[in-house]
C-alpha cells in the first residue's frame, strides 16, 4: 500500500525547509512503507506585492515592537540551530527582499509533473534562505528550473502566461477551507494530518499510523 503525503507549505517559510528535511529522514526510518510525497501550495502572506517588498521593512512591520523583535530574534537563533542539525545553511543576513511566492509555487507544480518536485523545493529553499535570491523574480525561477532539469525556455513562457494560475489559487483555497492556517502541514491520504516541523521520529510514527489505516480514497495524482 502506498501512503500519499501532501506537504502543504510555503517557499518563504523556514520551518517548512526544516519540516521537509525531517520528513525525508522520517521516510528513511520506515523503509517498509511505500510513501509518495506531493507538494501543495500555501502562501503565508498572499498580500505581499507581486514584485515583492523590502525584507527589513516587511519584518519591521510584522515584528516592530520590542517584544516582537525579541521573539523574532529568538526564533531566528532557534532556526539556525535546527538548520545545522538538518544540514540546512540558513543565512538570513543575505535576505534583502521578501518575494511573493506564488510563481515559485507554480514552478513546483510544473516540476512535480516531471517527478522533480523534491528537486524544485530544495532548490527554491536553497536559493532564498541560503543564497538570498529573490524567488519571485522570473529570471531566478528560470535559472532554478534549468538547474533541476526543466526546459528553461518552456518555463519562461509559462511564467509569462497565466498557466496554472487558477489551479494554484484553487489549491490554496481548498487547504484554507480544510482549516489549515499554518505550515508545514502534512496530510496522509486526505484522512489524518499533523502540523508543524515535528521531529523525524514523530513524523515516522505519523507515517506508520497512516499506513495502518485503510485507504480512504484512490491515490492522488501529482497534478
Amino acid at each position: 500500500m502506498t501512503v500519499t503525503i501532501e506537504m502543504v507549505s510555503d517557499l518563504v517559510c523556514p520551518w517548512c525547509w526544516v519540516g521537509l528535511r525531517r520528513l525525508k529522514t522520517a521516510t528513511a526510518l520506515v523503509p517498509d512503507i511505500d510513501i509518495k510525497i506531493l507538494f501543495r501550495p500555501y502562501e503565508l502572506d498572499p498580500t505581499v506585492p507581486k514584485g515583492g517588498t523590502d525584507y527589513k521593512a516587511y519584518m519591521k512591520q510584522r515584528f516592530g515592537s520590542d517584544t516582537g523583535k525579541a521573539r523574532s530574534n529568538a526564533m531566528r537563533d532557534a532556526l539556525i540551530q535546527y538548520g545545522k542539525d538538518e544540514g540546512i545553511p540558513f543565512a538570513f543576513d543575505k535576505i534583502s527582499w521578501r518575494p511573493n511566492s506564488f510563481d515559485a509555487h507554480r514552478l513546483v507544480g510544473w516540476a512535480q509533473g516531471q517527478d522533480l518536485g523534491m528537486a524544485a523545493k530544495e532548490a527554491l529553499f536553497q536559493a532564498f534562505f541560503a543564497d538570498g535570491k529573490d524567488i519571485g523574480n522570473h529570471e531566478v525561477l528560470v535559472s532554478i528550473a534549468s538547474q533541476i532539469g526543466l526546459d528553461p525556455n518552456i518555463v519562461s513562457d509559462l511564467l509569462a502566461s497565466d498557466a496554472d494560475v487558477t489551479r494554484t489559487r484553487e489549491e490554496q483555497e481548498l487547504f484554507r477551507q480544510m482549516g489549515i492556517s499554518g505550515v508545514p502541514t502534512f496530510i496522509a491520504d486526505r484522512a489524518i494530518a499533523v502540523q508543524g516541523a515535528e521531529s523525524a521520529e514523530k513524523l515516522a510514527k505519523f507515517l506508520t499510523t497512516a499506513a495502518a489505516r485503510q485507504p480512504q480514497e484512490r491515490p492522488l495524482s501529482a497534478t
